[in-house]
């Protein structure tokens, strides 16, 4: 944002104090613009003198504030001025990752920068915000947009969406290895049976979407005491001390990220994730894509950006972008799913 400076208030115009009041003067002034006695401080080259001068006449006022109109409009528009998109984002790694070694390294950010790269014709800027005020701009039809965002009823209201941007492994519950028993000891688990669990104490943020099914379940059980709710989009560092301390049972999260933020903290091989059956029954969990105001600049910006993903998606540098971040044991499975299922996807 360009703050100018020199900015009037009401009574400041050119100088002229709220106290002072127009000295007559024993002669009419020959010109509009010609200064007028203002107590002790002269005043003069502004089109508003007659406003502080009361004896100029009604036709010289005229007169002047009509040539002024004919300069103004006789001015050139910049012709280099261009539309800017600005990029709603969040701290959220292996997403999108705003600091450290890996900075700007996260799949989302490559993808954005494919993205900003294809669209030569805008001005492109930043903004790491948080979800209520990423949100109010798309409610207020700001000319943003937004990589990796769930496609949900409630979003649609304020939102264009594109086609599919990535496929990435669904939400998980990520638990201490050592606990699996808690949860059965199998690789998957149902969640609202978990949820529906007293004894289990589960963390989640109150901010993000999971995907539809994930959100529906999270829904049904409102505010349970056993439910611990965190801001942001980022799982958090405590979170999964407390879940080390053994004060938590379970993380709700993508597989990517928990495992991310685990390795940092050294509590990779300490933890697991355990399938959400919910998230197995389609791939709407699955896929996020990248979100514009609903306007007609935001519509018009997503049929751009959906060319370009049709061209981009297949590309080598476009899968790598999500695949960097997986598990040797994930990347067959994902690979196969990329062609079959994310590449035909075009709703």
């Amino acid at each position: 944002m360009i703050m100018t400076g020199g900015a009037m208030t009401d009574g400041a115009v050119a100088g002229i104090d709220n106290h002072c009041l127009p000295v007559r003067s024993a002669r009419l002034p020959r010109h509009p613009l010609e200064s007028c006695a203002c107590g002790m401080r002269t005043v003069g080259q502004r089109t508003s003198a007659s406003r502080f001068c009361p004896w100029v006449s009604w036709r010289a006022a005229n007169l002047l504030a009509m040539t002024l109109v004919a300069l103004v409009f006789a001015l050139p528009f910049p012709a280099g001025a261009r539309d800017t998109i600005t990029w709603m984002e969040v701290d959220m790694p292996p997403f999108l990752i705003q600091e450290g070694i890996d900075r700007n390294q996260g799949y989302g950010d490559v993808v954005s920068a494919i993205l900003r790269q294809r669209l030569p014709e805008y001005d492109h800027q930043e903004m790491v915000t948080n979800a209520i005020r990423r949100f109010s701009a798309f409610e207020k039809g700001e000319h943003v947009c937004m990589v990796g965002l769930y496609r949900t009823p409630e979003r649609e209201a304020f939102m264009h969406f594109s086609i599919p941007t990535f496929l990435t492994m669904p939400a998980a519950l990520i638990v201490r290895k050592d606990k699996l028993a808690r949860f059965g000891g199998g690789p998957r688990i149902s969640l609202d049976a978990v949820l529906g669990n007293p004894d289990l104490a589960i963390g989640f943020s109150k901010d993000r979407s999971y995907g539809t099914s994930v959100d529906a379940v999270l829904k049904a059980h409102g505010q349970r005491e056993n439910l611990l709710l965190f801001t942001g989009q980022k799982l958090p560092p405590n979170f999964f001390a407390m879940l080390m301390r053994d004060r938590l049972d379970g993380l709700i999260g993508l597989p990517d990220e928990a495992l991310y933020q685990a390795e940092q903290l050294g509590l990779r091989e300490q933890l697991a994730t355990l399938l959400i059956e919910e998230n197995q029954q389609g791939y709407e969990g699955w896929m996020c894509a990248v979100g514009c105001a609903k306007t007609e600049w935001g519509k018009a910006v997503i049929d751009k950006i959906n060319a370009i993903l049709i061209q981009e998606r297949p590309s080598e540098r476009y899968r790598q972008a999500y695949e960097r971040w997986l598990d040797a044991n994930s990347k067959q499975r994902y690979r196969h799913l990329y062609q079959q299922v994310f590449l035909r996807t075009i709703p």
